[in-house]
């Protein structure tokens, strides 16, 4: 079977050091806030271009705190995707504001730039841009708009780590950024990680006290914060993968460049991207109206895939209140999008054999 995507893999090829990191913090018995994690922020921040970098406890913290940070709350509008992965929503209902859902540009998957001024009121606040899949939206139009209506653009940068628009890192184009360290991501570490890149030196001092109780020095809490902080290991872990970090982005793109060239299946619809290094491939994902047929196909024939994702959030039980909504390009990508295996430790043969399989009619 050709695993969708094989982290024991991808993880034994820094086996050596991650064993010696996690010995060096077992022999410190520092396990929060310590050194690994000031290393870490510190050369994260300096490979998206910001000027801060504060490790949170996961992805969906991180857009969590940020929406705190600002102060937004009841009655205040974020303009968000509306086929994004559900964490951008529950990150902006769970600080009682609302999300205004924008159809994406079914080229990209990305929000499209053309739709979200009519959707901007006296009540928006932000833009949540996502950079779904790993590519970097298309930001021109987006700051252009932000400028107009004074308003912040918060980053999902939970699947580009890597990707650049415009000379500049997907953490560093907007007021504010999210990121997830989930152990599948570009930038993945041994459970759950997440951080937050801002340009905004007040925003982060207020970030660094809400992810730690509110609080600056111990037992004094000047905001209603949350515990949610990186912890040493995983610092460890994501500092030690970060150097490699570049080069396995190329072999992703090499791989979704052979896919692009070499799928001729008239059924399947291949992923677009604008610029070649706007796009880090986090996941590759085609589109088929034979969708299902299509995934068990590949599964009889030695091949795992996932849906990213099968049901929209407007669709989804926790979000019944928006059940009757139709977001008809949103609706036609969940219903055919089929993810294909892409990771930096696949072989060309896996790569090959994938291509066949597809390329091949199915009986």
């Amino acid at each position: 079977m050709i695993k969708f995507l094989d982290l024991e893999k991808i993880n034994n090829r820094f086996r050596n050091e991650i064993d010696k990191k996690i010995a060096d913090i077992l022999d410190k018995g520092w396990y929060l806030l310590g050194e690994e994690n000031t290393n870490f922020t510190k050369n994260f921040a300096e490979y998206c271009g910001t000027k801060h970098c504060i490790g949170v406890a996961n992805g969906l913290d991180a857009l969590n705190i940020i929406i705190k940070a600002y102060g937004f709350n009841q009655g205040d509008e974020i303009i968000v995707p509306a086929n994004t992965y559900i964490a951008s929503i529950l990150a902006i209902t769970q600080n009682g504001c609302t999300p205004i859902l924008v159809e994406p540009d079914i080229k990209t998957y990305n929000i499209n730039p053309e739709l979200i001024e009519e959707k901007i009121t006296e009540k928006t606040k932000a833009i949540m841009v996502v950079h779904l899949y790993g590519q970097a939206v298309q930001m021109e139009k987006i700051w252009e708009l932000a400028k107009k209506y004074n308003l912040k653009i918060i980053e999902d940068s939970a699947q580009a780590h890597g990707a650049i628009y415009q000379g500049k890192r997907c953490g560093n184009l907007g007021d504010a950024s999210g990121f997830s360290f989930y152990p599948g991501k570009n930038l993945g570490c041994l459970g759950d990680g997440g951080c937050i890149t801002t340009n905004d030196d007040e925003l982060a001092a207020k970030i660094k006290a809400i992810r730690n109780y509110g609080s600056n020095v111990k037992y004094h809490n000047i905001y209603k914060g949350v515990n949610s902080r990186l912890d040493e290991i995983q610092a460890a872990v994501l500092d030690t993968k970060l150097k490699y970090l570049d080069n396995d982005n190329t072999r992703r793109r090499k791989i979704a460049k052979y896919y692009r060239e070499n799928i001729k299946n008239a059924a399947v619809i291949l992923p677009e991207t604008y610029d070649e290094n706007a796009h880090v491939w986090h996941i590759f994902a085609i589109r088929t109206k034979e969708r299902d047929r299509l995934q068990n196909y590949l599964r009889e024939n030695g091949i795992e895939t996932l849906i990213h994702y099968p049901i929209p959030p407007h669709k989804q039980e926790c979000y019944k209140e928006w059940n009757h909504l139709h977001f008809p390009i949103t609706e036609e990508i969940h219903n055919t999008i089929l993810s294909l295996p892409i990771s930096p430790v696949m072989t060309d043969e896996e790569v090959e054999k994938i291509i066949k399989i597809i390329n091949t009619k199915m009986e």
